[in-house]
């Protein structure tokens, strides 16, 4: 069931008295818009967010904030739910599974902010206002010509058509048309606000533009609905992206008007392109080879798609900009949700590196178990050519060379015959009579029940008549895989069987005796 809170200017009971006792808990929301799909940066974000609430005890919500509906985009909000459910991160409230703060979206808050927005208006801290665009774009243009930025504030509100400036009448007739509604920047005042990151902001209001806060179609902007919701849902942390750093002063004007106290702030820094010039972008991914969103958003693939592990994922994005202050890199989410500390934040931007990304990945996938691999939908779609039984033993041999999941496609090709042989690697064996090596393997082949259960007597053998290992190695290798590299070649001729094992060894030789 969801519960509309309305609360009189000074909050909600059960917030003033947590914050007078100064217990109040610890509640963050991760906030995005539902404009398209979720960039990896905005993930980090929520995942910061999550770890701030697990290490302390506190909820995770997840708010969705669809205000803006000439931007909204079909099926993003469902994708942001589903990237937050892969990496493990399931919201404690939400639009899908409800809680006691509810609507968790702002397109269904509307009747709260019409609420607040009156408050504003008659305690004259907020104003309508009645301009035609072509009087604001006359404005700006005017502004342009003289070098200047326009703004519509303190130093000019009162030329514009507004509440300021009607008479009781003409404002009633005003109110019949469109309108917006803005907050009434105080003159003269210096708002300092304290972010746990950067330390005191502090901005000159005289500089600053009377925001909008209720667009012409009834929908609140950003500034408004995030400072209401906020503080109605009793976020006690909020924790984004620097680029919000600009608005913070707003945010603050709006939470004194209303006499409220803020919450804590966290501005994260941004995540740079991996030459370390601007933030990063899907232009960097395309031209990089490397995926911005963690799933595939359309007909572009994602994290998930390119063969990563949420695990590896969640552990990347928690080092970009952030650390435990020790040398420490491998941290799953229940370590990061012991280790996290607010403390650990960086200032400074950190640069996207795709290749550390790719080791993380990979220690991941070597310390996952065969058991947990093989149903992964990426290994389960490779080895459903293969017999079922011989799954597990197949990619036990091989996740240690993989970095991405997409690898198990180039690591199994020893399982297909060789279309041809390494002549660097043959050119190894030459004049070492590579031949005599050969046939001994297709005798104890032969031989064996099993087929591949001849490495003892083999060594046995090379050792009594002076071969080196290396050479029968090599031999043998060549002529099962094609080549001097791959997985444990016995372990490989398990997987083969006796057959396949006679049948490469024989091709082999006949290939060196068709070369000499």
């Amino acid at each position: 069931m969801q519960i509309y809170r309305f609360c009189d200017a000074g909050g909600c009971q059960s917030t003033r008295s947590a914050y007078l006792s100064g217990k109040m808990k610890i509640r963050v929301r991760f906030a995005p818009s539902p404009t398209g799909p979720l960039h990896i940066g905005g993930l980090r974000t929520a995942l910061y967010n999550y770890l701030h609430a697990k290490k302390n005890n506190g909820s995770f919500i997840l708010r969705v904030e669809d205000t803006d509906q000439n931007r909204y985009v079909d099926g993003s909000e469902e994708y942001i739910q589903e990237t937050l459910e892969w990496c493990g991160m399931i919201p404690d409230e939400g639009p899908t599974n409800g809680g006691d703060y509810g609507p968790y979206r702002q397109s269904e808050r509307k009747p709260i902010y019409k609420e607040y927005v009156k408050i504003l208006l008659e305690k004259n801290l907020a104003y309508y206002a009645f301009d035609k665009e072509e009087d604001l774009s006359k404005a700006r243009s005017e502004a342009e010509k003289i070098g200047k930025t326009f703004q519509y504030c303190v130093k000019n509100r009162m030329s514009f058509k507004n509440s300021l400036t009607l008479n009781e009448t003409e404002k009633i007739k005003a109110l019949k048309g469109n309108y917006i509604i803005r907050l009434k920047i105080p003159p003269d005042q210096k708002i300092t606000v304290f972010d746990e990151i950067r330390g005191n902001i502090s901005v000159d209001t005289n500089i600053l533009d009377d925001r909008v806060l209720i667009k012409n179609d009834g929908m609140p902007t950003y500034h408004f609905a995030n400072v209401i919701d906020d503080r109605l849902m009793e976020i006690s942390t909020v924790i984004r992206g620097e680029e919000w750093l600009p608005s913070l002063p707003i945010h603050k004007i709006i939470y004194d008007a209303f006499g409220w106290k803020t919450p804590k702030f966290m501005h994260l820094p941004l995540i740079l392109k991996p030459n370390g010039k601007g933030k990063l972008s899907k232009r960097d991914g395309d031209k990089g080879g490397f995926p911005v969103f963690p799933l595939r958003w359309k007909k572009t693939p994602g994290y998930r798609e390119n063969g990563f592990l949420p695990e590896s994922m969640i552990n990347y994005l928690s080092l970009l900009g952030w650390n435990d202050g020790t040398e420490k890199e491998l941290f799953d989410l229940n370590d990061l949700k012991k280790a996290f500390s607010i403390k650990g934040i960086q200032k400074g931007s950190a640069r996207f590196d795709y290749e550390k990304a790719r080791w993380l990945n990979h220690k991941y996938i070597t310390k996952t178990t065969s058991d947990i691999l093989i149903n992964e939908k990426i290994i389960k779609d490779e080895l459903s050519q293969y017999p079922k039984e011989k799954h597990k033993v197949i990619i036990s041999l091989v996740k240690e060379r993989l970095y991405t999941l997409k690898d198990i496609k180039k690591e199994l090709a020893f399982l297909s015959e060789p279309e041809t042989f390494d002549d660097t690697g043959i050119a190894k064996l030459m004049g070492k009579n590579p031949l005599f090596v050969l046939d001994k393997i297709l005798s104890l082949t032969e031989q064996n029940h099993e087929g591949y259960d001849i490495k003892k007597d083999l060594f046995k053998w090379a050792k009594v008549n002076g071969i080196s290992i290396s050479l029968v190695m090599q031999s043998f290798r060549l002529s099962i895989v094609g080549s001097l590299s791959g997985p444990d070649l016995f372990a490989v001729c398990s997987i083969l069987g006796k057959d396949v094992i006679l049948k490469r060894v024989n091709n082999f030789i006949n290939h060196l005796k068709y070369k000499t």
